[in-house]
């Protein structure tokens, strides 16, 4: 008996020895099976929630001065309107143009309905795109509409039966955040003043300050006219400011299947991961791993589109704007490179990134673009051409030249 005993003590290292490189590998698996899963619903979670987390910075950027400033920053519930054109210097819109002057305005409607103005405009192109917080495109008061002059009374949740002033028409917003990006046709430098004078007659009013001559906010003792900087969330902090955004701004219910799918990384209203004692920390290492290669995930969607269109449209990126649906990778990439884009009645924006022979374009060379007669862009207001960074604005350069358009005499 006793040398068993010494046998059974003798062979159970032996044992020990011989499962625990299994033990650690199905640990090892598990843990990278874990990180993976999360890898991916956290790069899911950062292509749904982009649009909804930029437009939140962007808003509390605009809007951290107290007065317009003539570049489209302000507070809420008033315009402010972009006094010049487009340059290198410019950086409140995402990929500019040289064709219109912005009139932009932050609502918040959660201080009551608000009346909007729309003036006659006469043979000009122009646009008052409202915008909710996912940056769907869901009204478009101007000349493509041929919206009638007049005050349009624009409601938020909770608000829809409200009482309107005769006269007034009714414009039903889902959320209480309303974007308005502006644009008024410039047919060049010499047409800036009568552009001015259109956008002076864009306004917006409080509802229960209508009727009242010539409304004015009272501005602030001491105004706050320096822009805060606000960065992008990174790490858990992306998610946890979606899942601020999304119980501030409930999502529609086509999106539930997704937001079903994120719920299992600890993503979604009210969530947030970075609290979350039910994440493993390769789960939580998987979400900030998902966040920090974002962006280039958004660009590698953008890539497969342009080359999957590239023959069909001649080389350039065609992609539907400004109503997504659940389209969110689309929606994603709008958003990284053309944050405020338009649905395409109002507007049509090819992109591109490489010659004809698919080289990436670059600034050591030069390009010839090509129009056979009688096939120039057929758009009915005005085109152009414009050249940007990687960041999206145009490219200083000596002859201080930034597009080409339906105007230029070359």
């Amino acid at each position: 008996m006793r040398s068993g005993a010494d046998v059974s003590r003798l062979c159970w290292p032996a044992a020990v020895a011989i499962l625990a490189p299994s033990t650690l590998t199905a640990t090892a698996a598990a843990s990278e099976a874990e990180y993976d899963r999360a890898y991916e619903l956290g790069t899911e979670a950062y292509k749904y929630g982009l649009p909804l987390v930029s437009t939140h910075r962007t808003f509390r950027v605009m809007t951290s001065v107290d007065l317009p400033d003539g570049k489209g920053d302000g507070p809420v519930n008033r315009f402010s309107h972009v006094r010049k054109l487009s340059t290198p210097d410019a950086d409140t819109v995402v990929a500019p143009n040289e064709d219109t002057l912005y009139s932009i305005a932050w609502l918040d409607l959660r201080r009551g309905p608000l009346v909007l103005h729309v003036p006659r405009v006469k043979n000009r192109y122009f646009v008052l795109p409202l915008m909710d917080p996912y940056t769907e495109d869901f009204k478009n008061l101007g000349s493509v509409k041929r919206t009638k002059p007049g005050d349009y009374v624009i409601t938020g949740p909770g608000q829809h039966r409200t009482k309107l002033p005769r006269g007034t028409r009714r414009i039903r917003s889902s959320y209480s955040r309303v974007w308005i990006i502006g644009r008024t046709e410039v047919r060049g430098p010499g047409d800036v003043r009568r552009v001015r004078k259109i956008q002076r007659r864009y306004t917006l009013t409080p509802l229960r300050h209508y009727g009242e001559r010539a409304f004015v906010p009272k501005p602030p003792k001491n105004p706050d006219t320096t822009l805060n900087k606000v960065p992008m969330p990174t790490r858990l902090a992306f998610f946890d400011n979606l899942g601020k955004q999304l119980e501030r701004f409930p999502p529609p219910p086509a999106d539930r299947p997704q937001l079903d799918r994120l719920a299992a990384a600890g993503i979604g209203a009210g969530l947030q991961p970075s609290t979350d004692p039910n994440l493993s920390d390769d789960q939580r290492r998987g979400l900030i791993d998902a966040v920090a290669d974002g962006p280039d995930s958004v660009l590698a969607d953008l890539r497969a589109a342009y080359l999957a269109g590239f023959l069909a449209h001649n080389g350039w990126l065609v992609n539907a704007t400004g109503r997504y649906g659940t389209d969110f990778r689309a929606r994603a990439t709008t958003a990284q490179v053309g944050l405020g884009a338009l649905v395409p009645r109002e507007a049509i924006y090819p992109f591109a990134q490489v010659d004809s022979a698919g080289v990436p374009l670059s600034g050591a060379d030069s390009y010839l673009v090509h129009f056979a007669p009688g096939e120039l862009p057929p758009a009915r207001a005005f085109w152009s051409l414009a050249m940007y960074d990687t960041d999206g604005f145009f490219v200083p350069n000596a002859i201080d030249r930034f597009t080409i358009n339906d105007r230029t005499e070359l």
